[in-house]
């Protein structure tokens, strides 16, 4: 081809097939072309491959125009905003995990020309996944083995669209044997969902044959509809040859008070707590002396971390596994608060309430986890100063509460304590908030502006604030856009910086209310 570019066409015919009616120059350019495309493609001449199976149909309805243009806005503006909060625009990084939510609820299908940047986001991105898997559908699992950068999609399926049902028992038996193990995940927790004594079935089938980490995630699996008829199932996997599942099914029948390990559990630490009198009614504690193999088999772990005691260690894991109604008899009739109210001896008052602490959560008892917060004004023990994932961390009691009650007691403690110890609890709550949880939140925002307090320490609470307040809220908040007389004391530039983050806020709630009309296919002014 070369020799004949050099000498030209009319002198050297190019070695190159021509089509009907083309002239040997435009063969050969189209020749050069060809091959220039393959050379930078870093492939050499070969017969075409299989093509791949067509991607599997996603019956759902499709994004209306406005949402759709929206999404590819977001997506296309997800690499900038760098790190600097200042300014008056909404930052879009974050509307796009509230946006593929927001989406969720309609059950909407991705389009397919903005498939590759919602992977490639997800990729980044792994906040994102759950919801931009939901978004992406089967398709999601069609192009993630067609391209090694979107291979997490294989582990994380965030649909069940593609879930058999209950008329196709073929299907579903064919999906568990050969399907992906996130496909198998899904699977488990859909069935489960539906007719959790078949899901169980379902996972015993193959209980036996399953690697240790998949053992533990289908284990995990069974949680969300955790019932007394899974107990025999967990029992047996109290003998399992790892230890992880051994104790993540130690974990999940102390959540069931009514199975054997809860009662035996409850033996033993009814053992090493009392009643005495010192002379008012006081609880004295025996810690255990020692972790024997049975203690061992029902989840206790046998080694301390660094700085525990062993008797402190052990008593903790019996009493976060002991079911809370049976303390009632122990101390002769008493509730959750008149219990917590007792002194108890030898300085084991907080092993005590952190352990119970730690028992109200896993076992869901809302009783015991409004006795050990408190009231919000003059809040328990349990809400001092705690580090964050500690056993006596105020948020995880928050999440036994129901949606309602938690908000109502954040707003309370907000309006007593202020903002300072609130971020994580404030984490924990429905959105978009109640109002009177967004009420206390913003009261307390415009307090700290006007006390002149450093701007930069509630800039969290500040982005909470403009994913989770109510839109509605939008049109009350403008009054505190403008710049304010900094107060002496205050920080410098304080009075300039409340005013951005506020009219970001506000613009933030006008846009997100915007999406949501964009996403019901409702005229957007």
């Amino acid at each position: 081809m070369v020799t004949a570019a050099l000498l030209g066409t009319d002198r050297r015919t190019p070695p190159v097939p021509l089509r009907a009616g083309q002239s040997p120059a435009a063969a050969l350019l189209d020749a050069a072309a060809v091959s220039t495309v393959r050379r930078r493609a870093a492939l050499r001449p070969a017969p075409a491959g299989e093509r791949p199976a067509p991607a599997p149909a996603d019956p759902r309805p499709p994004l209306p125009p406005a949402a759709r243009r929206r999404l590819s806005l977001l997506l296309a503006d997800r690499g900038g905003g760098g790190g600097s909060r200042r300014g008056t625009a909404p930052d879009l990084t974050e509307l796009l995990p509230q946006w593929l939510a927001a989406a969720q609820e309609y059950g909407y299908r991705a389009p397919e020309a903005l498939l590759p940047a919602l992977l490639d986001a997800a990729r980044a991105r792994t906040d994102l996944r759950p919801a931009a898997l939901a978004l992406a559908g089967p398709r999601a699992i069609w192009l993630a083995r067609l391209n090694d950068d979107w291979k997490f999609a294989l582990r994380g399926f965030g649909g069940t669209a593609a879930v058999p049902g209950p008329e196709d028992p073929e299907g579903v038996r064919r999906l568990w044997e050969e399907g992906l193990f996130a496909e198998r995940v899904t699977l488990l927790t859909a069935l489960r969902r539906r007719d959790a004594a078949a899901g169980l079935d379902l996972l015993a089938t193959t209980w036996a044959a399953e690697r240790a980490e998949d053992r533990l995630m289908f284990l995990d699996a069974l949680r969300e509809c955790l019932a007394p008829a899974d107990e025999p199932f967990l029992e047996q996997a109290l003998s399992d040859r790892s230890r992880t599942v051994r104790a993540t099914a130690a974990e999940l029948l102390s959540a069931l008070p009514g199975s054997a390990l809860a009662a035996r559990m409850a033996r033993r630490a009814v053992a090493c707590l009392g009643l005495g009198h010192d002379p008012g009614p006081v609880i004295t504690v025996e810690p255990p002396r020692v972790c024997d193999a049975e203690m061992e088999r029902d989840g206790v772990a046998p080694k301390p971390p660094s700085g525990r005691g062993r008797g402190a260690w052990w008593l903790g894991q019996l009493l976060e596994a002991a079911p809370l109604d049976g303390w009632r008899e122990v101390f002769g009739g008493r509730g959750p608060a008149e219990v917590l109210a007792l002194p108890v001896a030898d300085d084991w008052r907080t092993e005590l309430h952190d352990a119970w602490c730690r028992a109200a959560v896993r076992q869901r008892d809302a009783t015991w986890a409004r006795a050990l917060l408190g009231t919000p004004a003059a809040p328990a023990q349990a809400t001092e100063a705690a580090p964050a994932g500690s056993s006596r961390d105020v948020a995880k009691l928050l999440t036994v509460l129901p949606e309602d009650e938690r908000a109502a007691w954040v707003a309370q403690f907000i309006a007593a304590h202020g903002l300072s110890d609130a971020f994580r609890m404030l984490g924990v709550c429905g959105v978009p908030w109640a109002e009177p949880l967004g009420r206390s939140v913003v009261d307390a925002l415009d307090i700290a502006r006007d006390a002149g307090s450093y701007p930069w320490s509630f800039s969290g609470v500040m982005g909470l604030a403009e994913r989770c307040l109510d839109p509605a809220a939008a049109d009350r908040l403008d009054m505190l856009t403008a710049v304010t007389e900094e107060p002496e004391g205050a920080s410098p530039g304080s009075g300039g910086y409340w005013s951005e983050a506020f009219l970001r806020l506000v613009g933030t709630l006008r846009l997100r209310a915007t999406m949501h009309a964009e996403l019901s296919g409702g005229a957007v002014s």
